[in-house]
């Protein structure tokens, strides 16, 4: 028995956890969002790829340390709890946790519609783009019910699938790229054209915290974990750039500005041609339908956890006659209405917006926890500050680019969070004060 429950923990080595990590992060914000970050940062969109990634070095130093000495599948929701008990913040915190992962799948189900329009040749945007993003929607949550199995077996095929496919646009496209003059960038911010794109391509790296999951069956966490996160970070930092770098040197600032939602496809075609333009869709459309599900099923997962403390009604955790849970069903319908209601500019933003935000409350609650953990407490402050500018930079940008709806949106999440979960609590005479114990 014991030999046997050792194998078990040791089954995820240093490499295993690093392909983990790689497909948490690769992928569906890569395809979506290089369009607009390029709007703001012109021909520095490589840079702001680096500064995102750098920022989120520091919230990997303070999720490895968390991931070793709480090793959870909760995650983010688990490492709030451990931070400030089991009161009103935590709570709150994790319910706009819950609405910031059904913000992102909005954002990979458009993004997966931007590209089979471009396949079709239809116009995106419109109510067809709109239906095929709720098509996706609904086809995975019939994944969620008949069960997830197959798809999950799958993701390693996906992830070598993007990887070949990116490799080569890297490789080929970069012998055929030209420096573009700085001159021609169509940032009129400067450095804070930058800095707001760093904010905005935040999404495209939070996944590294799926890493920490896998904590339980390493054999020595300690020394792996910490060394699967940072190799993780560095590979996914590393194409960022590059391919980035390709888009700007092929089709420049203005033709990615032009194509947004689908920046990668033209770049594609301008590299390969026709058949280039093919492929990259169709690792597009793999990348954004694999998030939209992975998503699905994590955010199934968080509202069953999260119930089960009894910081949401505990129907959200219970099952159907025909299949999945409660949650799940609320899930779709909230992902439905993001995608009707919001483009794909807002849902990006938003998207980055709330987990700067989560992100910077887990680092700060990492810090009550500072001794336990054994983390240095000038990184886990840095975290803090470096999380939050560029959640207040990208906010500020929101608001003098007059996107009402965006910012107006992420205010009415985060209210509507925090008097859901006091109703709750007060409902069930649960603790009400900010801390638990």
């Amino acid at each position: 028995m014991d030999k046997q429950a050792n194998k078990k923990t040791g089954s995820i080595g240093v490499v295993g956890a690093t392909s983990i990590g790689v497909g948490g992060m690769m992928g569906a914000g890569l395809y979506t969002l290089l369009g607009l970050a390029a709007k703001s940062a012109g021909v520095w969109l490589p840079l702001s790829f680096l500064i995102g990634g750098i920022v989120a070095a520091f919230s990997v130093y303070s999720y490895s340390k968390l991931g070793m000495e709480y090793p959870d599948r909760g995650g983010a929701a688990k490492f709030l709890l451990k931070g400030f008990g089991d009161g009103l913040l935590a709570g709150g915190l994790n319910v706009f946790q819950y609405l910031g992962w059904i913000i992102a799948m909005a954002l990979y189900a458009t993004g997966f519609s931007e590209y089979m329009c471009q396949l079709c040749g239809l116009k995106s945007g419109g109510w067809v783009g709109k239906s095929i993003s709720v098509g996706i929607i609904v086809l995975v949550v019939i994944v969620n019910i008949m069960g997830s199995k197959q798809v999950a077996r799958a993701q390693t095929t996906i992830i070598s699938f993007e990887l070949i496919i990116l490799l080569a646009f890297i490789v080929l496209g970069l012998s055929q790229a030209h420096l573009p003059a700085t001159s021609s960038t169509m940032s009129s911010s400067g450095i804070i054209g930058i800095l707001s794109a760093a904010g905005l391509l935040y999404v495209t790296y939070e996944g590294f915290g799926v890493v920490t999951n896998a904590a339980g069956n390493m054999k020595n966490p300690r020394k792996q974990l910490p060394r699967a996160l940072y190799f993780s970070l560095g590979i996914v930092m590393i194409i960022y750039i590059l391919a980035s770098s390709v888009v700007i040197g092929t089709i420049g600032v203005s033709g990615a500005v032009k194509n947004q939602g689908h920046v990668l496809a033209v770049a594609g075609q301008a590299i390969f041609g026709k058949i280039g333009m093919i492929l990259i869709v169709i690792a597009a459309l793999v990348a954004t339908a694999s998030a939209v599900n992975s998503t699905m099923f994590g955010d199934e997962n968080l509202a069953i956890r999260i119930a089960k403390v009894d910081e949401i009604p505990p129907k959200f955790g219970l099952a159907t006659r025909i299949g999945g849970t409660w949650g799940l069903f609320f899930t779709f319908i909230i992902t439905c209405a993001f995608v009707i209601i919001f483009p794909l500019a807002s849902v990006g933003q938003m998207a980055s917006l709330a987990f700067l935000l989560v992100y910077a409350m887990v680092n700060a609650g990492h810090l009550r926890l500072s001794k336990q953990t054994h983390a240095k407490k000038w990184i886990l402050i840095c975290a803090i500050i470096l999380n939050l500018s560029l959640f207040a930079l990208l906010f500020a940008q929101t608001i003098i680019n007059g996107e009402t709806l965006t910012w107006t949106a992420v205010i009415f999440l985060l209210v509507i969070s925090f008097v859901a979960e006091f109703c709750w609590r007060k409902w069930n005479k649960q603790n009400l004060s900010w801390l638990g114990k």
